[in-house]
């Protein structure tokens, strides 16, 4: 494919220009788009406002993080009838792995999302094993089935494919954490992530594997308490961190709001979410909520939350 670069700062995806978005897509007629979760939703933010169209792109395609619903729905009214959001999941160890489109998350799977099942991948890609197996923080030197649990238990993720990196360079303790020997010279790569299978087939992604939350009578995943609080349509996101240690752990949300300077509306808000609390059983164990004015996040898609760090944060403010 050629290759147009549009105006922006790579590093800033998150506060990217949409007019010179829309110019270089309408200039060069731009067929097929990627961009990270947080160039799409400001992107379509402003393209809504405008009642701006896309007519030329056939396809568009967003990772780095998960997509929000919302952002789908929004980014898809300004393309042509048929044209499909597509979201891959994947690693840069392994890319891709399983993918899905926009038509099946708002039809099929979004309820799910928003009432805590985690997020929908979709299908594994042609000629990729996927296994879901019993969480474990520490190396896994054989593959044996015993490993793998059954379908709708969170799992963590592992692959194995001929697009899956075989080792890190010079990093031999990752290698013996991600790596999993198998039979044939053969390996699984522990992807760092939980998730389950469904009855269907589909792989259901919940966060990542260390930031999970353990209090003394359960395990708390990010993704699956972070979306039912994220559909308040006030909340620009949320983030499930962990303070103390594993095992003996206080699970605290940390809130970023859509208007950051709305302190007035601030404590209204809290209440508001505490209420959505209480209809889902796998968020009673949310001891505190405290609004953040911006979370840190990556330089490359503005979209993962750096949770360590708002860890650290939380963990200040404790009462």
């Amino acid at each position: 494919m050629t290759a147009v670069i549009p105006d922006m700062d790579a590093t800033k995806p998150a506060q990217v220009n949409p007019d010179r978005i829309f110019e270089t897509i309408d200039d060069f007629g731009v067929t097929n788009m990627f961009g990270s979760p947080a160039l799409l939703r400001r992107v379509a933010g402003q393209g809504a406002q405008q009642n701006k169209k896309l007519p030329t792109l056939k396809r568009v395609i967003s990772a780095g993080a998960p997509v929000p619903a919302t952002v789908l729905e929004q980014f898809g009214s300004l393309l042509g009838d048929g044209v499909k959001i597509y979201t891959p999941y994947g690693a840069t160890e392994s890319l891709p792995v399983c993918s899905i489109d926009s038509d099946t998350i708002l039809n099929e799977t979004r309820e799910l999302t928003d009432t805590g099942h985690g997020i929908c991948v979709g299908q594994p890609v042609p000629n990729l094993e996927v296994k879901i197996i019993a969480i474990d923080d520490h190396a896994i030197e054989q593959w044996h089935d015993q490993l793998e649990v059954t379908n709708g238990t969170i799992g963590e993720i592992c692959v194995q494919g001929k697009q899956v990196t075989q080792g890190y360079f010079n990093r031999p303790e990752s290698n013996l954490l991600s790596k999993i020997q198998a039979e044939d010279n053969g390996f699984y790569h522990r992807m760092g992530d939980v998730g389950y299978r469904d009855d269907k087939g589909n792989i259901w992604f919940c966060g990542r594997k260390t930031h999970r939350v353990q209090t003394a009578k359960e395990t708390l995943f990010t993704i699956p308490c972070e979306a039912v609080f994220n559909t308040h349509p006030l909340v620009y996101r949320t983030a499930l961190v962990g303070v103390g240690n594993a095992g003996e752990q206080q699970a605290i949300l940390c809130v970023e709001l859509m208007d950051k300077n709305d302190k007035i509306q601030a404590n209204k808000i809290i209440a508001e979410l505490k209420q959505i609390q209480q209809q889902f059983p796998h968020t009673q164990a949310i001891k505190q909520f405290f609004i953040h004015p911006a979370f840190p996040v990556d330089i490359r898609h503005n979209a993962k939350i750096f949770r360590e760090k708002l860890a650290v944060w939380a963990s200040k403010k404790i009462s």
